[in-house]
Parts: C-alpha cells; structure tokens; sequence
C-alpha cells in the first residue's frame, strides 16, 4: 500500500501523539498565469505539542525544500507522500515549531490547486478542493480529521486579483509582481476544510443581520460569466439559510464572512469551506433553466451552509462517521429548502432523486451501512455515495418523524454546545437525541444506521382486506394510500398507518372493494421500495398523471422504475407508461427522471429487437410533447432536451434539428435556443453521424468559451467512425494534459450512443489498464475511467476474469469494478427478462 493511502489505525495513533495548535501557510502564486509555469513555492508553520519524538507531516507534491524542527535544520525525508520529523520535544507540554518549505503543483484534476484559464479572455482561475485528502496538495499538513487548529493564510498573487481564505481579509501589501494578502485567523478548523481562491473573479456584495453581529456576504463567479450570475436569488436564499440555521440550532454561524464562489472544471457539486464556500460553474446557468435547476442549487447552498454547523463546527473524528455531517447536511437541505428556500415541493425532488441514488447504491454488492467502516481514505473517497449522503437523510427524516421535530432540533442544539469546534462520533449525537427526546435510539440506531439494504413494502389484497408486507422488519411507522376512481381520475380516498412489526401486518378497517390503488409509503415518509400490486400498477398505467399529489406520484414513478429496473415490470410496458403521462406531469423534478429513465431503459433494460423500435417510439413521444408544451415552460424546456438524447440514438428528426440550427426553420415558440441547448442538439447530431465537422467549428466560432470547448470535443469524439472512437480512447488514457472537463467529454464521447460495435475491440484493453492507471494517476481521475469505460459487454466473463486474477488490487479499484460488473449482471439479467413480442 502506498503510503498516501492513509489508514485509520495510524491516523489515530498520530493524533494521539500530537496536539496541533496553529498552522501558518503562506503560498506564491504569482506565477500562475505562466502556463509554462507548473510549480508554486508553498510553507507551512506548525505550532504544536508532543509525547513522541517522531511523527509524520502529509504532503504530495514536486519537492521538499527545507524541513526545520525547533530553529533545527534537519535532512529531509520524504517518500513523496510523508514528511517525516525527527528530533521533537516529547514531554506533552513545550510547544515544537515547524517550518517546511517546498513545491507544490497547479493541478488540471480539481484536486489540490486547480488551475483554469478562460478562452474568453485569457484570464487565469485558481481555487482549492480538498476533501477527504488534498489539502496536502497545496501545503503541507496534517491530513485528518480530528487534528484541527487555528490557521493563519498569506498568499501572494497578481495586483488585481480577488485573493479569497476562510478568514477575512486582514491586510494587504505591495511585492514585486502583485500584492501579498494576509488572512484573520481561523477558529480550530479542519485541513480538509481550509481552502484559497484567487483570480480576476467577478464579485457581487452583501451583507447578513446575524443573531450576533453582521456577517459579510459575497458571490463570486469567473468574469466572463458575469452577465449569467443571478447574485440577487442567491444572496437571498443564502440570508434566509443563515437566520433558519442559527435559530434553529441555538449558535451563531461562527466562521465570520460567508464567500460563495462558483468556480470552472468542478468535480462536485459543493464544498463547504467555512466563510468560502466552492459551487459548480453548472449553477451559473448559461441558458435557459427550470425551477427543478433552481431549486437543486438552491438545496445544494442551503446543504453547504448546514456544514457550517454539522461537520465544520462538530466534526466526525474519522471518515466512518462521514454521514454525521452528510447525512444531516443532506437532510437539512431539503429540509430548509421546503420551509424558508422559497421551494415548498423539494422533498418532491428528494423523493424522486436522492431516495432513487440510494436505492441503487444500497442494491449493489458494494453496500454498507450508513455508519460504515472506512480503513483508509481511499476507502473514504469512495463513500461519498448514495448510502452516505441520500440513504442517511432519508433515514433522518424518519428519525425527525420518530423522536418529534422539535425533540430533533433541541438535540442538534445540545450537540453543539457540547461538541463546538471538536470531534465527534456516533454516540456523542445519539446522546444529545435521547436527552431531547427521551427515545431509547439504542434499537433504531441498529436497525437503520449498521445495516444494509433496501426494505421492499408491498400491500396484499386478501380475501379479508389488506395487508402490508415487508421484507426486512426495522422499527417503522408506514401510511399507506388508498386511491379510488372518480370519473377517470385516481382521488385519494384515505390512509391507514401502522406500525411495522412483523413480516406481514393486517390493514384493519381497510377494505379494498372500492379501492384501485393502493401506495404503500405514498407520504414518502419511510426509506423503502415499494411494490404495486398488479390492480394498482394497472390503475396507475391509466391514471398516474390524474393524480394531484405530487409527492404520491413520485413514489409511484420511483415504484414503476424499480419494478422496470429489477425485471419485474417489462420495459416496454413501462416506456408505454411514460410514453402516456409524462407528457401530462406538472413538476418538472419528476418529468426530468421520467425521461431519463425511459432513456436509460431503452439503452440498458430493452431486448435487443425492442430497442430499435422503442427508441423510434420515444422519440416521436418526446417530439410530440414539445410540439405541444406550453411555450416558455419548465416542460417545453425538458422536453427539447429530450429529443437530443432520443436522437443520438434516433435518426428520425435529424433533418428538423439541423433545419432549426440552421436557422431554416424556427424553434418552437417560447423555446429560446441558447448555446446550452445548440450544443446537446449538436452533439446528439454528431453521434447518429448527422453533422460533421464543419458543423462543430461552426458552432464554436460562435460560442468559443470553456462550456462550448468541452461541448465541441464531446461532438468531435461522438461520430460514428470506429476510427474516431478508437482515438478517443486512447486519448482518454493516454493524454494526461486533458482536463478533468476534458476527460468527461472525451469518455462522454466514445461511449455516445451506446454504439457498442464501435468500441467492443477495446474490452480486453480496458482490463489491461485500469491497475497500473490506478497506481499512477489520481484517485479522481481513475475513478472516471474505470467507471465511465467499463465495458457494455454481452457476458460478465471478462470482468470476473479480472477480479479473480487481481485479488490483492486496491480494495477501492476492486470495488467499482465490482459495482459496474453489477450493473453490466442487471442489465443482461433484465434484457433476458423481457417477454417475446
């Protein structure tokens, strides 16, 4: 095992040898607008106490300079990874200083210091992404969790730049070059969550009424996309997040300013820097955007800013408590959104989207509990999954529902108070629960937090009512819905709740003569897949979108899609289902997942003589439903999306998609053809082999930034051609000057339309390279090829092949192989499934 790939037991001895006080880090990146430049001088200053007399600093980077322990110069040893100090005061009382000085790399990855620089204007970007391990990228460090300190930042840049840290700005000087800026202090922090930014960002300025004091407010976002920065709905949310979250939790927001920046080539979603929070660049929206986009970014700010609270301020000791802050931040997002974010429906959205993330991740063989066990960071790495974040958040909403709202929140604030600026694990929350609510959480932490899989809820018509089936009994309370038809619409006639006891439990009072429908969890209250009988999946065929409720039909659509997923429900059936009511659903969260998912199911679940014909089907679908959309809507905007996806695998409108590009024809009315929608248009065009390259330069004349560039080079890797597929693949193994962004576009593009033929030569390629490409390459961007080149083969042979022979391989690299073997076994499995015509 390398010696990057921290383990637990280790990390903990470490922390118990030494008391980290403060850390001083002072960076140059001057020089980063050179691009020949790839170096920048780093130093990092320790201050801290010791009962050992050795210990180890992280740092991966060009070079160690100078290592000096207690005005001591010592010879420098480091493996690439570990810095190792000799000679420390050991008495657990007198403080040791130590200064090490070295080169650090701008990184193309995201990880570490990324740098950017924008085609629009030439113009250079940088900014930090750490979690769970990069921080020691950038500086040296002590990289875990539970050795916080107070930092103190100075970074050099060039005069002109906004130059951003956790702490505010606290001065600023003339050098040679630029300026040098000096940060305030921090309070105990995180390595993982200390963070820098600079560049010639564009800034919008505000300010909070805090319960305590004022707190200063900023967005930022690249220059060049200054015109798109709705600042005015983010300040405005993020002013309504903060006076929730420090009411709601009894603390005022501690970190002091409160910076949000959206930054280019982002490998998530957020990070949540204390007072510099980093977004995507996706949630400056270039074009045209639904009130689904809106209300994702809107979650994401108000996720990030529960960090501030559930993980920066108490923060797990190691990574297998990670869901105590995902998990909550997860929850709490949603939460907020729906009571002050100004989105009243957005566990509408948790229901169709978090829940469907984490049913399909606690289905794979890779599942674990929620509180997991997590030996090392690249363990770590991978957790940030379904089951941590959406699985933990609907599990919270349970335990909400289980000990009282008010009980919850009286805890959250016992928790702080008890564990401000600290670490913490399991027991130390559950602790402040039980006080507040007076529940013995002893049982249903068991039952929910260290178990595994997907409890399946079915009710059973019987010849004396109902009954409620499960297949795994866990401490629950389920409603069940019972829906009628009036006059052609399925109307919600009433409910039973009981408690979940036993395998099998009577409805009483429930009689279902008069009933069609019957939705177990129709509320959505529980974290379960549920099953339709054949009756109500009948009744639903004729009549989901005649349902009011929106949160009902989300369950009944992630119900229609689990049955079509597992074999049960056949894929035709299920595309007709859509076919029929998509076009009628009104929330455009549940009509964004129901036309990906007829998609995906076209491309992965369908047999193959089906495939053709439903992907011809799906098409006029998705084009009748925009010709007929509302012009300006949330729908027609969906809808126009879809038929780019359906014509990368459907010819049948190239002629009217090139005839509106072209301008020969007008768009639908209201549908505002944006760069963002040219491009899906274009490259939907490029992978069926109906435009070629001059139709490419064409469209990057006219739109020649940083999203149009990516877009290009997914178009140009997407034609039909074995040979242009065979030297995209190449490209994306090969060709380490390719950006994250790049990456993604180049692997979108050889795996675009699912053409198989075109790339079946490359499968023994892939098992050939995807060790040593995990032994040398980062952890983000081999994760991308593994994941994203993993072969769409018609047997699992080549893929249990590998895992037999390498079973000493990382366990990390051996977990997504066996995940995406996973996926290839339910897609071979489903197809096998389907019923003969």
């Amino acid at each position: 095992m390398s010696s990057a790939n921290l383990t637990r037991d280790e990390t903990a001895a470490r922390a118990a040898g030494v008391r980290l006080h403060t850390v001083e880090v002072d960076l140059d990146l001057r020089s980063a607008p050179d691009a020949a430049v790839t170096t920048f001088p780093t130093r990092s200053t320790f201050a801290f106490t010791a009962v050992t007399d050795t210990t180890w600093v992280d740092f991966i980077g060009e070079s160690v300079i100078e290592v000096i322990v207690n005005d001591r110069a010592q010879p420098v040893e480091w493996d690439g990874a570990r810095i190792r100090l000799r000679g420390l005061v050991a008495d657990g009382a007198t403080p040791n200083v130590v200064r090490i000085d070295a080169a650090a790399r701008y990184s193309t990855s995201g990880e570490g210091l990324h740098r950017f620089r924008d085609p629009v204007d030439d113009a250079t970007y940088l900014y930090t992404q750490y979690e769970p391990a990069d921080c020691r990228r950038v500086y040296p460090c002590f990289e875990q969790p539970d050795m916080k300190a107070r930092w103190r930042f100075t970074v050099a840049a060039p005069t002109g730049w906004e130059v951003l840290s956790n702490g505010a700005e606290a001065s600023r000087d003339e050098v040679a070059g630029g300026v040098r800026v000096h940060f305030t202090e921090t309070l105990p922090l995180s390595s993982y969550i200390t963070a820098v930014a600079a560049g010639p960002y564009h800034r919008v300025d505000g300010t909070h009424r805090g319960t305590q004091a004022p707190i200063a407010l900023g967005v930022l976002c690249r220059a060049s996309l200054a015109a798109h920065l709705d600042a005015a709905e983010i300040l405005d949310i993020t002013r309504r997040g903060l006076s929730f979250f420090e009411n709601a939790f009894d603390f005022p927001y501690p970190w002091g300013k409160y910076d949000q920046i959206f930054v280019p080539e982002y490998n998530l979603g957020a990070m949540e820097n204390p007072g510099l929070v980093t977004f995507t660049e996706a949630y400056v929206f270039r074009g045209a955007s639904t009130t689904a986009q809106h209300e994702a970014r809107a979650n994401t700010i108000l996720h990030e800013m529960a960090h501030m609270w559930f993980g920066d301020l108490a923060t797990m000791r190691w990574w297998d408590d990670l869901w105590l802050k995902e998990s909550f931040a997860d929850y709490m997002g949603t939460h907020a959104a729906a009571a002050v974010g100004g989105f009243p429906d957005a566990w509408v959205s948790f229901a169709t989207r978090r829940k469907g993330w984490a049913y399909t991740q606690d289905q794979l063989p890779t599942t674990h509990p929620i509180v997991a066990d997590i030996p090392d960071l690249e363990a770590a790495k991978l957790n940030f999954d379904g089951i941590t974040y959406a699985k933990g958040a609907s599990v919270l909403k349970q335990l909400v529902g289980f000990v009282g709202e008010e009980a919850f929140f009286r805890g959250a604030q016992r928790y702080f108070a008890r564990h401000a600026f600290g670490n913490t694990t399991l027991p130390d929350l559950l602790t402040a629960l039980e006080e507040a609510s007076g529940r013995d959480l002893a049982a249903w932490s068991a039952a929910w937090l260290q178990t595994t899989g997907v409890t399946e809820l079915s009710a059973e018509r019987t010849s004396d009512g109902l009954e409620l089936a499960v297949s795994t009994v866990r401490p629950d309370r389920v409603t069940v819905g019972l829906y009628g038809d009036a006059g052609g619409r399925l109307v919600r006639r009433g409910e039973i709740a009981t408690d979940v006891v036993a395998p099998r439990t009577p409805l009483e009072g429930a009689r279902h003569d008069d009933v069609v429908l019957v939705v177990p969890n129709d509320d959505d209250r529980t974290y379960a897949k549920v099953r339709l009988d054949a009756a109500s999946t009948a009744a639903v065929a004729r009549g989901l979108s005649t349902i009011d409720d929106a949160l009902a039909r989300a369950v009944i659509w992630a119900a229609l899609w689990n049955a079509t997923r597992d074999g049960i429900l056949p894929a035709r059936r299920y595309i007709d289902i859509v076919a029929r009511h998509a076009p009628e659903e009104t929330d455009a969260a549940l009509l964004t997942d129901a036309t990906a998912r007829a998609a995906f199911t076209i491309g992965h679940f369908a047999a193959d003589d089906d495939r053709a014909p439903l992907a011809a089907q799906w098409l006029d679908t998705a084009w009748n439903a925009l010709s007929h959309a509302t012009p300006g809507s949330d729908a027609q905007l969906i809808w126009a999306r879809t038929v780019g996806t359906a014509t990368s695998v459907c010819g049948d409108r190239a002629a009217d998609l090139r005839a509106a590009l072209s301008g020969a024809i007008p768009p639908p009315a209201g549908l505002p053809l944006d760069p963002e929608l040219r491009w899906a248009w274009l490259i939907a065009l490029a992978t069926s082999g109906d435009a070629d390259e001059a139709d490419i330069a064409r469209e990057l004349r006219t739109d020649d930034t940083a999203s149009g560039r990516v877009a290009a080079r997914t178009a140009r890797t997407a034609h039909p051609a074995a040979s242009v597929r065979a030297a995209a693949w190449q490209a994306a193994w090969s060709d380490e000057t390719l950006t994250n962004d790049h990456l993604d576009a180049t692997i979108a593009g050889v795996r675009a339309g699912g053409r198989r033929d075109l790339v079946a030569d490359f499968d023994d390629d892939y098992f050939a390279r995807i060790l040593p490409t995990w032994q040398s390459r980062s952890i983000e961007i081999a994760r991308r090829l593994v994941i994203g080149l993993f072969p769409a083969s018609p047997s699992l042979d080549a893929a249990d092949a590998w895992l037999r022979d390498h079973p000493d391989a990382p366990g990390a690299l051996r977990r997504l192989v066996i995940e995406q073997r996973d996926g290839l076994a339910r897609d071979l499995r489903v197809r096998a499934a389907q019923p003969s015509r």
